[in-house]
């Protein structure tokens, strides 16, 4: 039986762009009509950012909240202390791209462009004014390859990895963990998820 090689050259040639940690800032653009997602050209919300948002955070702040990501579930939790809060289904990152083990946030920023991938694989992504960003490392998976969750309006596919890593929410799931989560939130990714083949 012949081995596919597409699912290691989409992990290791179709990339996301990495950021710089140290000149993290807000990246919004009003006139933003298009964006480009999987080759194919898809429509921009066109919602303004809210005057009494903070732009980049990354002042850490100490508390009981914790943040478990189950790729086999494909579902966000977030706790309280024991209490859950939260779940929100998710789309993390496809062929097994996002990272699992445990990770802090270090940086908020209310919006970013994100882009990345490969125009000979059909999977390069330009996308402007992605809201809700939630950067996050540890020791292994640098700040620098921008590995966050953030809101995605290219898709609504919630519930199968759709991304390049990153976790993947609905606008308002994006907004409600941004608004509750702080820098230096714990989270724990785990699980991995379970391509169902059709039956021939």
């Amino acid at each position: 039986m012949a081995i596919s090689l597409r699912p290691y050259l989409f992990k290791f040639l179709s990339k996301q762009d990495e950021i710089d940690p140290k000149n993290l800032t807000v990246e919004y653009d009003p006139e933003a009509k298009t964006g480009i997602f999987n080759n194919k050209i898809v429509e921009v919300p066109q919602t303004k950012l809210e005057d009494n948002v903070l732009g980049v955070t990354t002042e850490e702040e100490s508390t009981n909240k914790r943040i478990e990501v189950d790729l086999t579930r494909q579902i966000v939790l977030a706790y309280d202390g024991d209490s859950l809060v939260y779940n929100f289904l998710i789309s993390s990152g496809t062929y097994g791209r996002t990272p699992t083990g445990e990770f802090k946030i270090w940086a908020k920023v209310k919006a970013q462009k994100m882009s990345g991938g490969s125009e000979e694989l059909g999977t390069y992504y330009y996308l402007p004014n992605v809201q809700n960003v939630m950067f996050f490392y540890n020791d292994k998976y640098e700040k620098k390859l921008g590995y966050s969750f953030h809101q995605a309006y290219w898709h609504n596919n919630f519930g199968v990895p759709m991304s390049h890593g990153c976790i993947n929410m609905t606008t308002d799931d994006s907004a409600t963990l941004y608004a509750w989560a702080d820098v230096g939130t714990p989270i724990t990714i785990y699980g991995k998820y379970q391509t169902v083949l059709p039956r021939i």
